[in-house]
């Protein structure tokens, strides 16, 4: 091998690849089929006679992060971000996919679709794309976020299916025991990246404090974070901003690890906090640019902090000769 130029290195890497991938003449049988569910992305897999795992394309460039129409292999290739950071076979096995009998194909129409680790090297390789600084794009931001949640929900199940493996437990688990696991892990990794507090709600606070707001930009004056314990944790049930915070303390230089709404819980917490912050935008588009004091005002009657007194409207008794206007 040392002594092959680098472009017989390269014919030889992409015959012994497409030697490994490329199935269509043998035409082999997937004998199991499911789906396997990540997160919110649902993927077709298989068996083959031979044992090879197989998934859909589909769903492989879904659960990277890719949307939109022309989804598959071709648009995985062509992505010139992409390319540099596939290794040789990576790339030829997805140029080339496997093709099989599924239950409803034949010879003539075959499935396809790649090798289960041909997921897990592209998210590999996509997440060193990343670290390298290559991925730009509020898209490409996309890809690497989705990628770290699946290598690390996909590492963690891995290392419980084969301590399962080990042990002979997976004899006696139930059949749906990893899934449970896998959504446990996705659910908890989606609630470090899911958006929140949308644009719509920032963008009314801007108006209203007379900043300007700059659309993508995910920039907020120091004043921001004041502002939101103020106008959404400290209005959402007792003592949730105190605990939130006791959660999350901040570092050496007054940063926060983590968001506080990274705490809250996924069934309660967050859907309280997302009708809350309805709330408060709609309330913030009835007011003009010039109205944030009553604009304030309007959200201490409609949702006061908890823990503190909220100021009463007390009726003003007239004098006995004074009357009052109507």
């Amino acid at each position: 091998m040392e002594k092959l130029t680098p472009e017989e290195r390269k014919q030889l890497a992409q015959s012994a690849a497409r030697a490994r991938w490329d199935k269509t003449d043998a035409m082999i049988r997937a004998t199991h089929s499911g789906t396997l569910t990540i997160g919110n992305v649902e993927i077709p897999c298989f068996v083959l006679e031979d044992g090879t795992r197989v998934i859909s394309g589909r769903g492989m460039t879904t659960a990277i992060g890719m949307k939109g129409r022309g989804q598959g292999a071709a648009r995985i290739v062509a992505h010139k971000t992409i390319i540099p950071f596939l290794s040789e076979e990576l790339r030829v096995a997805i140029e080339t996919p496997l093709k099989f009998l599924g239950s409803g194909s034949r010879k003539s129409n075959p499935a396809a679709g790649y090798e289960a680790t041909v997921l897990h090297g592209l998210a590999e390789a996509i997440l060193t794309a990343r670290d390298a600084g290559a991925l730009k794009s509020r898209e490409e931001h996309r890809y690497g976020k989705a990628c770290e949640i699946l290598v690390r929900a996909l590492a963690k199940v891995g290392i419980i299916a084969l301590v399962d493996e080990a042990t002979g437990y997976q004899e006696v688990r139930d059949r749906k025991a990893l899934q449970e696991i896998l959504d446990r892990y996705i659910g908890k990794e989606l609630a470090k990246w899911v958006k929140t507090f949308p644009e719509d709600f920032y963008e009314q606070i801007f108006r209203l404090r007379g900043w300007e707001y700059q659309h993508g930009s995910t920039k907020r004056p120091m004043l921001m974070a004041k502002l939101t314990a103020d106008l959404v944790y400290s209005r959402l049930a007792p003592g949730v901003l105190e605990e939130l915070r006791r959660m999350t303390p901040k570092d050496d230089k007054g940063r926060r690890k983590a968001k506080l709404f990274q705490g809250l819980t996924m069934d309660i917490g967050h859907p309280a906090l997302k009708d809350l912050i309805a709330g408060l935008t709609f309330l913030a588009k009835t007011h003009r640019e010039s109205e944030w004091g009553t604009f304030y005002d309007a959200v201490n009657r409609a949702a006061p902090q908890y823990g503190k007194t909220m100021m009463l409207p007390f009726a003003i008794e007239p004098k006995e000769d004074e009357v009052l206007p109507a």
